[in-house]
């Protein structure tokens, strides 16, 4: 079964410091989905910024504890950092022509980030603000990310290439997920009028068959970016990224449900008629 997953990927890079990001990515980020799952611990933005969540440990030691900002600069201040950090990869042309891969995963992440960051700017409607406890970790994880697999990917060189080539399906995931992320971002940006601050159950696309279509979508275009780089580091931060939406889309679930008493039961959390 290992010797199974190594083929679709690089061999683990001769970093140390890559290799335990790589297995804490995924371990912070799947204790924050099932604290979704569990405690009601949630991260404090969207329909969950008055929900209890531990304090974040650097605001604490900056004394900036429960700081609160308006939701479009806290939002955007999620994905600026990592956009940048895609982004100068092209500064460096050693870095990005390192191998055929770099760049096309360094200009995915950039295009990711930057989606959301315009996204944030121009289409999205906030009703209020979110707490720096939950932007900190989040703009940091999202930045060190974004970075470590741009680096990882540049470790690769002078590696053999994997057995299995998976760039091709790559693309096509990255772009569906992106598509499709935007697309039921629209949705949701339309059920809100200008100056509204209130929730709607969200209607068409395949908001009848779950309530977080995006997030599914969001976890596509990640993988389509794993696929791409075939690096530990690029599939642990897509399977680290799943584990959370898969945690915060039962939550966001159970939010609806307690919200509004016409919330139909057959829509699942995240994937159709499964979860």
């Amino acid at each position: 079964m290992a010797s199974s997953l190594f083929s679709l990927m690089f061999p683990p890079p001769p970093s140390l410091l890559a290799n335990v990001v790589s297995v804490l990515c995924v371990a912070i980020l799947a204790s924050a989905g099932v604290s979704e799952f569990t405690d009601g611990s949630h991260l404090q933005y969207s329909k969950f910024r008055d929900a209890a969540v531990a304090p974040g440990m650097l605001a604490g030691a900056l004394g900036i504890s429960g700081r609160q900002f308006s939701s479009r600069v806290g939002m955007a201040a999620l994905y600026a950092p990592a956009f940048v950090g895609a982004l100068a990869a092209f500064a460096f042309p050693g870095v990005v022509s390192a191998t055929p891969r770099v760049a096309p995963v360094a200009a995915a992440l950039a295009i990711h980030f930057l989606k959301r960051v315009l996204e944030v700017l121009y289409l999205h409607h906030f009703s209020a603000y979110v707490i720096i406890d939950s932007v900190i970790p989040i703009t940091i994880s999202y930045f060190t990310n974004t970075v470590s697999i741009i680096y990882v990917q540049y470790l690769t060189q002078g590696m053999p290439e994997p057995p299995i080539d998976l760039r091709f399906p790559g693309y096509i995931l990255f772009l569906v997920g992106i598509s499709g992320n935007f697309y039921h971002h629209v949705l949701l940006a339309k059920l809100r009028k200008t100056g509204e601050k209130g929730y709607k159950i969200p209607t068409g696309g395949l908001f009848g068959l779950v309530i977080c279509p995006h997030y599914l979508f969001e976890i596509i275009g990640l993988f389509g970016i794993s696929f791409i780089g075939q690096t530990l580091q690029s599939f642990a931060f897509a399977l680290g990224s799943g584990f959370y939406l898969l945690g915060r889309s039962y939550a966001t679930r159970k939010w609806y449900l307690s919200k509004f008493e016409d919330f139909p039961k057959e829509v699942k959390a995240l994937i159709p008629f499964v979860f």
